[in-house]
């Protein structure tokens, strides 16, 4: 009875020959002799005296180059077959570190082949010393660099066109922007009134919107919102928004009433899988006796109070407690004050753009206190100094300012009898 190993095999059989084989075709792989390994090498190679003359190139450089080598070899110097341009960088650069440093890599150049064509290359030089550290010749490896020369092009193409279209995106977006404001503020007899957007990003349409118009019996309609979200989406909230308080304003100029119709008309249009919404400030301006006063009424639909900066110095928030955001419920609760604008008065509406800039505040915000302080110090002002303020504050934040930033200021002039005591 014949006997196994563990592997099932019987004693005496035959060894496994299929190692051998492996080895054996592994060997007849390496059997490549050096001079065929550095003939043919997928790079070529050239070595050159130390005053450039070529003395050994091998057969891959010479087929990229078009030329034999009884061409070159004894005959031209490395630096004959650069461009113009590479023999100026090769003598004033490329030459003078590599002795300096004896080696140099990666160095993108051009090389003329015979028939007068350019090929890109990536160059590599290394100086061989002898035993007693002077050196010898130089070695140069070269890569071809067409294909990577190719894909820069590409790459520089699409970058560019990517640029092109990112400031046609740009224009775009400033055009829309744009149309989503009044171009100029009317003039209110009395009244001095100034405005400023700050774009917090070119690449987006912000979503923060003002306006001020006549309604009749001489009384003013203005508001100031903010509706959430970026781009061509809150755009189109933004642009209904605008058109639907100026209209219910002239239907029912009640600010309570306006809200109400603006907060109808965004939660029947936006009450699906895309809730839109926003906050949002409408006022009516009145005005009041022969003093050059004006009465302010101000309906708030969750957006941040107004503040009142008196001219005696006091400046304080107007508060709207309980004013829900326009278009999340079918009623919204809209919170109501009213108040008197006297000579020397100004009046001041912001988005939260502003408060929610990132500084050194509480929680790394500048917050509702912060602004409040501020306004204290700008109290006594106008309408155009308090936004020639805001402005500056904005700038002082730079890129902490991640989201756009509407204001709207009211300033009743001070008699002129006023102002030289």
């Amino acid at each position: 009875m014949r006997r196994t190993d563990g592997n099932g095999k019987g004693e005496g059989s035959p060894p496994d020959s299929q190692p051998d084989d492996d080895r054996a075709m592994f060997s007849a792989l390496l059997e490549d002799s050096a001079e065929d390994l550095y003939e043919h090498a997928p790079c070529g190679y050239l070595s050159t005296t130390l005053d450039g003359r070529i003395a050994k190139i091998n057969r891959t450089l010479l087929d990229w180059l078009g030329y034999e080598s009884s061409d070159l070899v004894g005959r031209r110097d490395f630096s004959d077959l650069l461009t113009a341009g590479g023999r100026l960088y090769h003598e004033t650069h490329f030459g003078p570190l590599l002795r300096m440093q004896g080696t140099i890599s990666g160095i993108a150049l051009e090389l003329k082949t015979a028939d007068g064509d350019r090929l890109p290359v990536l160059v590599t030089s290394i100086i061989r010393t002898g035993s007693d550290g002077q050196p010898l010749l130089i070695r140069t490896t070269v890569f071809d660099a067409r294909d990577r020369r190719t894909y820069e092009a590409e790459l520089l193409r699409a970058r560019q066109e990517s640029d092109r279209e990112r400031e046609r995106l740009k224009r775009l977006n400033a055009t829309l922007q744009k149309t989503l404001l009044p171009p100029t503020l009317v003039d209110v007899p009395g009244l001095d009134v100034a405005a400023y957007y700050h774009v917090a990003s070119a690449d987006e349409v912000g979503g923060d919107f003002y306006d001020l118009f006549p309604l009749a019996s001489g009384a003013w309609g203005f508001f100031l919102g903010d509706v959430c979200g970026k781009g061509a989406a809150a755009a189109a909230v933004t642009s209904l928004a605008r058109y639907t308080l100026r209209a219910a304003a002239v239907y029912d100029p009640d600010p309570a009433a306006v809200l109400a119709n603006l907060n109808t008309v965004l939660n029947h249009e936006y009450n699906g899988q895309d809730p839109r919404f926003c906050t949002v400030i409408f006022g009516l301006l009145t005005p009041d006796g022969d003093e050059g006063g004006f009465q302010v009424t101000l309906a708030s639909g969750g957006h941040p109070p107004a503040l009142l900066m008196r001219s005696d110095g006091h400046a304080d928030y107007l508060p709207t407690p309980g004013g829900q955001l326009i278009g999340v419920l079918p009623d919204a609760d809209i919170a109501t004050t009213s108040v008197r604008l006297d000579p020397g008065d100004t009046l001041f509406l912001h988005t939260d753009g502003l408060t929610e800039a990132h500084s050194v505040g509480a929680d790394g915000r500048y917050g509702d206190e912060a602004l409040l302080e501020f306004a204290q110090e700008l109290a006594p002002t106008t309408a155009r100094d308090t936004v020639a303020a805001i402005r500056d504050l904005l700038d002082t934040f730079g890129t902490g300012v991640d989201d756009d930033t509407a204001v709207l200021a009211f300033n009743v002039p001070r008699h002129s009898s006023e102002e030289q005591m």
